[in-house]
C-alpha cells in the first residue's frame, strides 16, 4: 500500500463521535520551524471523521501554564530537549502525576537521537510513541497521530464506562437515603447530569399518581431544574412543552425506555407506581455506550424508586388516619413542628365529640365510624383550605391555623347541622380546648399537650363546652403529676398510714367497730396531711388505687389483730374500696388471702362502697359484692343519699349496711332534714339493713338519731380518726372510765 493510499484510508475512516467535535492536539517544541511544519502537514486533516485542533507552546514552562487550565487533549507532540536536556521528560511526569492526564497520548519527538528515553521511562509514563524529527515525515506523523487518537478513544471509552458504572454504584445508596420523592428526583437529576455530562436543566422526572393526593392517578412531574423547575407538581397535561410531554407519554404507554435523536426517556417499572426520567440530548447526541449506561442506571434506580414508594406508603400509614385520611396524632405533631410556630396568630384546637361512646354502643361501631368520617369531611369542607386538620384520637379532632378560622364560633358552627350517617342524620356536640401558640418557637407536642389540658377542663366544666389554655392550668397538671410521683414512691416505701375511727352503738353506747381511713403525710408541710379527697382520686386516675387499697386493708387487718391481742376483741372492721379494685379479677381472692393470713373471720370485715360506685357498673359491682358476701363479708353502702340510685337498684345489690351521709346528720336540726333522715333509716330497717350515721358531732344529733332508731354512729362527738397506738390509749381510758 502506498503512502497516499494510507493517508486516504486514515482521512476517510468514520468515527462514532459527532462531526462538530475536534481532536485537540498540543504541540510543545522550542523550534518555531517545527511548529510551522506541523501546522502545514496537518492543515485540513481529519482523522476518524473529526478535524484536528492544534495548540502551540514553545517551552516546557509555557506548557505547564497552558495545562493549568483543564483541557481534553487527545495527543501531545512533545520535544524532549528544550530549556534543559530533561525538560521534555520532566514535563511528561508533570502531565501524568500533577495534571492527572492519564488518557492523553504522548508522542515524543527529538532532533538529537542520543537523548532517547529509556524503555523503563516509556513504560512508566505510558508514552505512546518516540520519533526523531528527521524521520517524522507527513505520512509517518499522520500514522502516529491516528494510532495515538485511536488509543485515546479506546482508553477514554473504557474510562467513561468505568466512571459511569462507579457513578451508578455510588448513586444507589445516595438515592435510597432520601425519604421523599422530591429528594429522590433531585438525586436522579444530579446523578444523570454527572453520568452523561449534560446540563441538569434538561432532565425531568415524572411519576404516575399525584405526590400530593391519594387516588389521583394522573402523571405528575416530581423533579426538574433550571427553566423547567416550575413544572414540579404539575400534571403532564398542563405542560407547555409538547415534545417533552409526548416522550414521557410514549415511555409510560410502551412501558419501556425511549431513545430518539433529541431526547432519551428512562422508564422505571415499579408495578402500579411507575415513573420515567426525560433527558434532553439535542446538544450532545448520546453514543452507544451512553445508552448502555442509561439502561444500567435505569435498572439500578428502579429498585431505589420502588423501595422509596414502599417507604412513602409506610410513612403515609404511620402519619395518617386510615378511616378519615386526615393526619393522625403523630402526623399532626410532625406537621406542627415543620410549619412556622413562632407566629403568635396560630391557634391549635382539640375538638372532642361528646357522648360518642354512648352513640357507638347504642347504634354500633359502623354508624360511629360513619359519624367520624362525616365530621372529618365537614371539617375539610369548612376549614381544610385554611387549616391543618387531624384525627388526634378516637373521637378527637385537631385543628391548627389562624385565629380567624380556629375559634369557638367557627368550630362550633361545624356541628350546627346533623351529620348524614347512612340511614341516620345524627346531631353532635363538641367540647373544645384551644391554645394560642407562643411568640417563641413552640414544639408541636407542647401545643397539643396544652390544647389537651384545656380540652379536659372543658369536658369537666359546668360553664360551657370550651376552654382556653392558661399557663396556670399547666402548672396544676405539673403539680398533679409531681404529686402522683410522690404517691407512687410513698406507696412503695410504705409511707402511707392507716388511722381508725371508732363506731358506737347508739342504744348501748358500746364500741362495736372501727373504720379504717388512709392518711398520707404531706412532705411539704411539717406534721401536715394530704387530704383523702385529693390523693384517693389521684390514685384512681394513675392506677395506684389497687396498691393503695391493698395496703390499707392489710394494715387494717393487722391493726384489728393487735386490738384483739390487747383485749379489745370482737370489733367490726370497715374498709372502703374503689371501683377499680372491684374490677380487678383477683380482688376477691386477695381479700380472702389477707383474712386467712391474719387469722380473721370474714364476718368481722365490712367492705364499703359509695353509692356512685354501686351505680357505675352495676353488673360488675354486683358480681364482686356477691362473691365477697359468699365468704361471709358484710357489704355497706357509704355516703347514702348523695347519689342518684333508685330503690330498685339498691334492692338488687347484696348489701347489709346503709351509711347515712353526714350532710343529712347536719340537717337534723330542721324538720325537713330530720324527715329525710327518718325516711332513709326506716327504709333501711324495712330492708333489714343496719344503719350507720357519719359525722355525728353533737349530743343533740346523737339523741335525734337514736330516737329515729339509727343503729350505729361515728363522728367527732365520740372520737376522731387516730393511729393505732392512740386508739389503744383511748380504748384503755374508755374501759377505765366505764369500770
Amino acid at each position: 500500500m502506498s503512502s497516499d493510499d494510507l493517508l486516504q484510508l486514515l482521512e476517510d475512516e468514520a468515527s462514532p463521535g459527532g462531526a462538530n467535535e475536534h481532536w485537540h492536539v498540543l504541540v510543545v517544541d522550542d523550534d518555531p520551524e517545527v511548529h510551522e511544519a506541523t501546522r502545514f502537514a496537518l492543515q485540513g486533516t481529519r482523522l476518524q471523521g473529526r478535524p484536528l485542533a492544534l495548540w502551540h507552546v514553545h517551552s516546557a514552562q509555557q506548557a505547564r501554564a497552558f495545562l493549568a487550565d483543564p483541557h481534553e487533549l487527545a495527543v501531545i507532540l512533545l520535544d524532549v530537549v528544550m530549556e534543559t536536556d530533561q525538560a521534555g521528560l520532566d514535563l511528561v511526569d508533570y502531565i501524568r502525576s500533577d495534571c492527572g492526564l492519564l488518557q492523553t497520548r504522548i508522542i515524543l519527538r527529538t532532533g538529537q537521537p542520543g537523548y532517547a528515553p529509556e524503555l523503563g521511562i516509556v513504560d512508566r509514563y505510558d508514552i505512546n510513541d518516540y520519533r526523531t524529527k528527521s524521520e517524522l515525515t507527513r505520512t509517518r506523523l499522520l500514522t502516529a497521530l491516528s494510532a495515538a487518537i485511536r488509543s485515546f478513544e479506546q482508553i477514554r471509552t473504557i474510562a467513561e464506562n468505568r466512571r459511569g458504572l462507579e457513578l451508578i454504584v455510588r448513586a444507589a445508596p445516595g438515592l435510597l437515603r432520601p425519604q421523599a420523592l422530591g429528594a429522590f428526583a433531585e438525586g436522579v437529576l444530579v446523578q444523570l447530569a454527572a453520568l452523561l455530562k449534560v446540563r441538569i436543566e434538561g432532565i425531568v422526572c415524572a411519576q404516575r399518581g399525584s405526590p400530593f393526593e391519594r387516588g389521583d392517578e394522573r402523571t405528575y412531574v416530581i423533579g426538574a431544574a433550571g427553566s423547567l423547575s416550575s413544572l414540579v407538581g404539575l400534571p403532564l397535561d398542563a405542560l407547555t412543552q409538547p415534545e417533552l410531554a409526548a416522550a414521557l407519554r410514549q415511555a409510560f404507554s410502551a412501558r419501556a425506555h425511549v431513545f430518539s435523536s433529541h431526547a432519551s426517556v428512562l422508564y422505571l417499572d415499579c408495578g402500579s407506581h411507575d415513573a420515567a426520567v426525560y433527558v434532553a440530548t439535542s446538544e450532545r447526541p448520546l453514543e452507544l455506550v451512553d445508552r448502555q449506561l442509561l439502561e444500567v442506571f435505569g435498572a439500578n434506580i428502579t429498585g431505589c424508586y420502588s423501595n422509596l414508594r414502599r417507604f412513602e406508603e409506610i410513612t403515609y400509614i404511620a402519619f395518617h388516619d386510615s378511616l378519615t385520611g386526615l393526619l393522625n396524632r403523630s402526623g399532626f405533631v410532625r406537621a406542627l413542628d415543620e410549619s412556622p410556630s413562632s407566629d403568635a396568630q396560630r391557634w391549635v384546637a382539640l375538638v372532642d365529640l361528646q357522648q360518642f361512646a354512648d352513640l357507638n354502643d347504642g347504634l354500633g361501631q359502623e354508624v360511629g365510624n360513619q359519624l367520624i368520617v362525616a365530621v372529618a369531611e365537614r371539617l375539610r369542607q369548612q376549614l381544610g383550605e385554611h387549616c391543618l386538620l387531624a384525627r388526634a384520637g378516637g373521637d378527637v379532632f385537631g385543628v391548627a391555623g389562624p385565629r380567624r378560622w380556629v375559634n369557638v364560633d367557627t368550630l362550633q358552627a361545624v356541628f350546627s347541622e346533623p351529620f348524614p350517617c347512612g340511614d341516620h342524620r345524627l346531631p353532635a356536640q363538641a367540647a373544645i380546648g384551644l391554645v394560642q401558640c407562643a411568640g417563641e418557637t413552640t414544639a408541636g407536642l407542647v401545643s397539643l399537650r396544652r390544647a389537651s389540658i384545656a380540652l379536659n377542663r372543658a369536658k369537666h366544666s359546668s360553664h360551657g363546652r370550651h376552654m382556653f389554655f392558661r399557663p396556670e392550668m399547666e402548672e396544676r397538671v405539673r403539680d398533679r403529676l409531681a404529686l402522683a410521683h410522690r404517691l407512687r414512691e410513698d406507696l412503695e416505701r410504705g409511707a402511707l398510714q392507716v388511722w381508725l375511727q371508732p363506731q358506737i352503738e347508739l342504744g348501748s353506747g358500746r364500741l362495736v367497730g372501727v373504720e379504717a381511713l388512709a392518711r398520707w403525710p404531706d412532705r411539704d408541710s411539717e406534721g401536715g396531711w394530704c387530704p383523702p379527697a385529693v390523693f384517693v382520686p389521684l390514685a384512681e386516675y394513675t392506677g395506684l388505687i389497687g396498691q393503695l387499697g391493698e395496703q390499707v386493708l392489710d394494715r387494717a387487718c393487722a391493726a384489728l389483730c393487735e386490738l384483739d391481742s390487747a383485749g379489745f376483741s370482737g370489733l367490726q372492721l370497715a374498709v372502703n374500696v374503689a371501683m377499680p379494685q372491684l374490677r380487678q379479677a383477683r380482688f376477691v381472692g386477695r381479700v380472702r388471702s389477707l383474712l386467712q393470713r391474719h387469722g380473721l373471720q370474714p364476718q368481722r370485715l365490712e367492705i364499703e362502697i359509695t353509692e356512685s360506685v354501686a351505680l357505675e357498673d352495676p353488673r360488675v359491682v354486683r358480681a364482686s359484692l356477691e362473691s365477697l358476701r359468699a365468704l361471709g363479708i358484710k357489704i355497706a353502702i357509704d355516703d347514702f343519699g348523695t347519689g342518684y340510685s333508685s330503690l330498685a337498684q339498691l334492692r338488687d345489690m347484696p348489701i347489709d349496711v346503709l351509711k347515712l351521709d353526714r350532710s343529712f346528720v347536719l340537717a337534723l336540726d330542721n324538720p325537713q332534714g330530720a324527715a329525710f333522715a327518718e325516711t332513709i333509716i326506716r327504709m333501711a330497717q324495712r330492708l333489714g339493713l343496719v344503719t350507720v350515721a357519719e359525722g355525728v358531732e353533737t349530743t343533740e344529733q346523737a339523741a335525734c338519731l337514736h330516737a329515729l332508731y339509727c343503729d350505729i354512729a361515728q363522728g367527732y362527738l365520740f372520737a376522731r380518726p387516730m393511729p393505732l397506738a392512740q386508739l389503744r390509749e383511748w380504748l384503755t381510758q374508755r374501759a377505765a372510765t366505764a369500770g
